[in-house]
């Protein structure tokens, strides 16, 4: 729902080629360059994509409950991962929090990652967290095709997301494309289609659909009348109608749910750095945010995105995430670098 004003200047460039540009979901901070060291501290240092609003709840919760500081560097996914690949062993990250899965796939396949606590594990459900154990989910967004009624009547819908690509739909709908979000939807596209799949849907998306810069801009352009619809996660929507609803009264959310690709719901991740010095701290921490109290400070925030785990359920104003049929997508397997590669042949980025 925020954007970021600041890139990492030391890591822009190879942020951009790896795994495209930033996400749209969270708000200013610069992370130290890869060259800066950050000052030592009685605390753990969290590298953190998520929303900058929830981020320092989390922290500042954590720090009432058990007395340990925490340092907030923020930048996005990309920048990020990217980040901490390049500090390798050196990084003075204890924990890494993102918005969507394939930064945590990553920083996991450059083999950075220690494994989570089995308390923690625990904690959350095996649907949201990798099958490897290097990592954990600590929040979910879900697709959804955000629509302007007045334009489309609901038997005009797609019944698939896969029908955006198809010639009907031609100039009727908008994306944002160079975010981490969007690529994290095609990424479980890959997985679940397949290669040749997703490069033919690509191909038909470059000829309908139009490009905006990040989510918000592309639900406010449906509100606006611009286009007709926009593929964007959930959130956006709802972050606008909690406010004023200024960019999202013509607009209403249509999930697809069945199991379709659109029916995606992506996973926000955490993990503890393997060459943390902190580690039980940043265990700790990780533990903290997917218990009931952290979980209960993400259902009642403003980020509006979906708890996950310790049985605590969304806020009451989203449509509850088992009602969502998303397809089982093992979030440790979307690959972000063959997204890039793929978005980039077909003139997306």
């Amino acid at each position: 729902m925020k954007f970021r004003k600041n890139a990492l200047a030391g890591i822009a460039l190879a942020a951009t080629a790896t795994l495209g540009l930033a996400a749209c979901g969270s708000n200013a901070g610069t992370a130290p360059a890869a060259s800066e060291s950050v000052a030592a501290s009685d605390g753990i240092t969290v590298y953190n994509a998520q929303h900058e609003s929830l981020a320092k709840e989390w922290t500042e919760a954590f720090t009432k409950e058990t007395g340990i500081k925490v340092t907030l560097r923020q930048g996005s996914d990309t920048e990020m991962s990217n980040q901490i690949v390049q500090e390798g062993a050196a990084s003075p990250a204890d924990v890494f929090l993102t918005e969507n899965s394939p930064a945590m796939a990553q920083v996991e396949n450059a083999g950075l990652f220690a494994d989570v606590d089995k308390a923690t594990v625990d904690q959350v459900p095996a649907e949201f967290r990798p099958s490897t154990g290097k990592w954990t989910g600590i929040a979910a967004r879900s697709t959804v095709l955000v629509y302007d009624k007045n334009k489309i009547s609901e038997d005009k819908l797609p019944k698939s997301m896969l029908d955006l690509a198809n010639p009907e739909w031609k100039g009727k709908w908008a994306a944002s494309p160079t975010g981490a979000d969007y690529q994290a939807i095609v990424a479980a596209l890959l997985e679940l289609k397949g290669e040749a799949a997703t490069e033919a849907w690509l191909k038909g998306m470059k000829e309908n659909f139009k490009a905006y810069k990040g989510n918000g801009t592309a639900m406010k352009a449906v509100n606006a009348g611009e286009v007709d619809a926009a593929l964007i996660y959930h959130y956006y929507y709802y972050g606008d109608q909690a406010k004023t609803g200024e960019n999202s009264k013509n607009v209403t959310p249509y999930y697809f749910k069945n199991q379709d690709p659109g029916a995606f719901v992506s996973t926000s991740g955490g993990g503890v750095l393997k060459s943390s010095k902190k580690a039980a701290d940043a265990q700790a921490f990780l533990k903290f945010i997917t218990g009931k109290q952290g979980q209960e400070i993400l259902k009642n925030g403003t980020s509006f995105e979906y708890t996950i785990a310790s049985q605590v359920e969304a806020n009451q104003k989203l449509v509850p995430i088992k009602e969502l049929q998303a397809p089982a997508v093992d979030p440790a397997k979307l690959n972000s670098t063959k997204v890039t590669e793929l978005m980039t042949k077909a003139g997306l980025l």
